[in-house]
């Protein structure tokens, strides 16, 4: 005769693991008050952007906002605002002979508002994803950040604002009192002001009179130390700069600084190395100066042209593999939440890593002792596939629309328009209105895309509710 078991209080009971299986899955239908703001939304910077650029367009097509008589037509005008907002730098007009002060002023501050915007708004919303994440999850918002913490959003905003913009007076200080042997005062000043800006938030812009770029600083060091500092500044972010002053030791430092700090050291020394090997005997690039102006200008270059798009020579001059090569590194960008544009070069470590983890053979993806999670990993190659997708389609409509012009040219176009660097053949100002339509919108979603994209997976990141039974598939 069989028993009956009554649990008494303190008693656990396992249920059996058959009827766990018939229970419903229950899943949470987000309701009005779960559904993400749109401020917590990553289409914020779509919307930013997008006013932002209006706004600049509106005030470029304005008589007075250029020299001369008339009217600028409207691709020009927004093509313009598109590559200052997006900090790109790409032109169809020269920016020094074209605009007048006002013109340029319009232009310095699409700059200043693109570029520390862009590292306002995209801070903002990985500490919004990450604060209404679940626990479990919030370290996928901490790419590049060392605090989920909404409440001081306020004080967090300020200090990006406050160390950005003193970086700015002090590059813009140290570049007046160079300008100051070659211009007048009120001249200097004004230099100084507009390409500290352009430097700092890798804009590309220059309103040097006759000059190409900085030609025409090519041997003056000084110059082009203060504006390579200011690139590097810029492009690698408030967190990474905030890391170093705060921990002042290599050993101390996160994860994602160290990555950072080693990747952008390796890309610039590889890049000078390979523009000073290209181009020292081209006698239309580097071979009229001397070795150590050589060796200046290749580092210049390899700072400068993986973000800011200034250059000491013309792209149309150089190599064909030396533009190739650049292609690469424009493609990469700079660090996440900073300046600069690309897939990030963040994003490259991690799949270098991912990739040296899975040739030795390794489970996991790990660096200096740490472990990579296998979500941000897979949320590098999808950023990675995505940017080279829309780098292809771009250069393929482009070279569709303006066949007339070599394929490596317009391929360097395309992706400096996504990557919004700003390095140019010389090509741009000579492409059609659907040439430069094509350029605007490459701008726009090199800009926003990747880092769009990635808050995106952040938010949709959540536990599986099943998976499918697991099949080989044959690779290599």
């Amino acid at each position: 005769m069989s028993q009956t078991w009554t649990p008494k209080p303190g008693d656990r009971v396992v249920r059996h693991p058959r009827a766990r299986q018939l229970d419903p899955v229950r899943i949470r239908i987000p309701t009005r008050r779960t559904q993400p703001s749109v401020l917590a939304s990553p289409l914020i910077l779509t919307y930013g952007f997008a006013a932002l650029i209006s706004l600049g367009t509106l005030l470029l097509l304005l008589p007075f906002a250029h020299h001369g008589s008339g009217f600028t037509s409207f691709v020009d005008a927004l093509f313009t605002a598109t590559s200052a907002a997006t900090v790109t730098g790409l032109v169809t007009q020269d920016t020094a002979t074209y605009w007048n002060a006002f013109g340029k002023a319009t232009i310095l501050l699409l700059m200043f508002t693109g570029g520390l915007g862009f590292m306002t708004i995209a801070t903002f919303l990985l500490v919004v994803i990450g604060q209404r994440a679940p626990v479990a999850q919030r370290h996928l918002a901490r790419d590049t950040l060392r605090s989920d913490q909404l409440g001081s959003m306020a004080s967090l905003t300020a200090r990006i604002v406050l160390v950005s913009s003193g970086i700015q007076l002090v590059g813009l200080a140290a570049l007046a009192v160079r300008f100051s042997f070659m211009y007048s005062p009120a001249e200097a000043i004004w230099q100084a002001a507009f390409h500290a800006v352009s430097a700092f938030n890798s804009a590309g812009f220059v309103i040097t009179p006759e000059s190409s770029s900085l030609s025409v600083f090519r041997t003056d060091r000084v110059v082009l130390t203060i504006m390579g500092a200011l690139i590097v500044m810029g492009t690698v972010g408030y967190w990474v700069l905030a890391d170093i002053v705060r921990s002042r030791k290599l050993s101390l430092f996160t994860l994602n600084t160290k990555l950072v700090i080693i990747a952008t050291l390796a890309l610039i020394a590889l890049g000078a190395l390979v523009f000073f090997v290209s181009e020292r005997q081209n006698t239309e690039t580097l071979g009229p100066i001397s070795s150590i102006n050589q060796i200046f200008v290749s580092v210049f270059e390899s700072i400068s042209g993986r973000t800011a798009g200034f250059s000491t020579v013309g792209f149309g001059e150089t190599e064909q593999h030396t533009n190739f090569f650049f292609t690469s590194l424009m493609f990469i960008g700079g660090a996440s939440a900073s300046v600069a544009g690309g897939i990030k070069i963040n994003t490259l470590a991690v799949v270098i890593v991912a990739v040296i983890s899975t040739i030795r053979g390794v489970g996991h993806s790990s660096a200096f002792g740490r472990e990579i999670p296998q979500a941000q990993v897979q949320r590098a190659v999808s950023i990675t596939s995505v940017a080279l997708a829309a780098v292809f389609l771009s250069a393929l409509i482009l070279i569709l629309s303006e066949g007339d012009f070599l394929f490596i040219d317009l391929l360097f176009e395309s992706v400096s328009a996504f990557s919004t660097v700003g390095l140019s053949t010389g090509l741009t100002p000579n492409l059609s209105d659907w040439g430069h339509v094509i350029l605007i919108a490459s701008m726009f979603i090199g800009r926003i895309g990747p880092t769009t994209l990635g808050l995106v997976m952040i938010m949709r990141t959540s536990g599986d509710v099943y998976r499918f039974a697991q099949e080989r598939v044959t690779i290599g």
